[in-house]
């Protein structure tokens, strides 16, 4: 335990984790800092990283950072029930991971012709993860997100997802433009639509905040730039902020 308080610089030296992520996380109200001094340093004290090595646990284990504040808000949450659910989470994972490994391993003893796609069935962890939401998850947008998530099956919601990417595909080639022009704005409007049609009504305030996650969370950004080339996640983000500027 620390026995004072820690500076962004302290913390992130400690954790890993970057100075403007826990900038991020302060402005969206995951993780306000202890105090802020008068020169506007933020200082972090035990209680403050006890909830980060939570908001951590939730990252590894995917949680996207609108569920894991649901989570760590609501009322009734339970920090030695949540380390029993992550515990058996990260078994359900390892288990999964274990079986790839023996699966892949197989393939490259055979040559190549073993099928078997019940390995990639990720059922179980996902069926789990949804108790996991369902019993902390108390937020609307959360309670959207379920309701439509109950009409789809593993098949729909990947193609869901797939769309989803493509989105950001066809943003990465626009980045030769500037993030006003009318090209980029219309397919920033399509990605609300898109969130708003198949997630949770996605008001300004929330597309703001999902494009400073496309930059701040290391995930979103590996699999938007994956997808859109170098830079995609930064000129998405940048198109988000005019975008939402003029609907003001």
């Amino acid at each position: 335990m620390t026995k004072k308080l820690m500076s962004v610089h302290e913390v992130a030296k400690l954790t890993g984790i970057t100075a403007r992520t826990l900038h991020y996380y302060d402005e969206i109200g995951l993780l306000k800092p202890t105090k802020v001094t008068e020169a506007g340093y933020r200082m972090y004290d035990d209680t403050a990283l006890s909830r980060l090595q939570n908001i951590l646990l939730f990252r590894e284990l995917e949680f996207p950072l609108k569920e894991i504040k649901a989570i760590l808000n609501s009322p009734n949450f339970d920090p030695s029930e949540a380390i029993a659910q992550q515990i058996k989470l990260l078994e359900l994972q390892y288990k999964h991971i274990g079986e790839l490994i023996t699966f892949t391993r197989e393939i490259q003893k055979k040559g190549g012709t073993v099928m078997n796609f019940d390995v990639f069935d990720r059922s179980e962890i996902e069926k789990y993860e949804e108790e996991v939401k369902a019993k902390w998850g108390n937020t609307k947008a959360y309670q959207e997100y379920k309701e439509k998530d109950i009409a789809r099956n593993k098949d729909s919601y990947s193609k869901i997802a797939n769309k989803l990417l493509t989105l950001f595909s066809g943003l990465g080639e626009l980045k030769h433009l500037t993030p006003n022009a009318d090209e980029v704005q219309n397919k920033i409007a399509a990605l609300q639509k898109f969130i708003t049609d198949n997630y949770y009504v996605c008001t300004n305030e929330i597309l703001s905040g999902l494009g400073e996650m496309y930059v701040c969370d290391e995930r979103f950004r590996n699999k938007i730039d994956k997808v859109g080339g170098d830079g995609t996640a930064d000129f998405v983000k940048q198109a988000i902020v005019v975008y939402c500027s003029k609907k003001v």
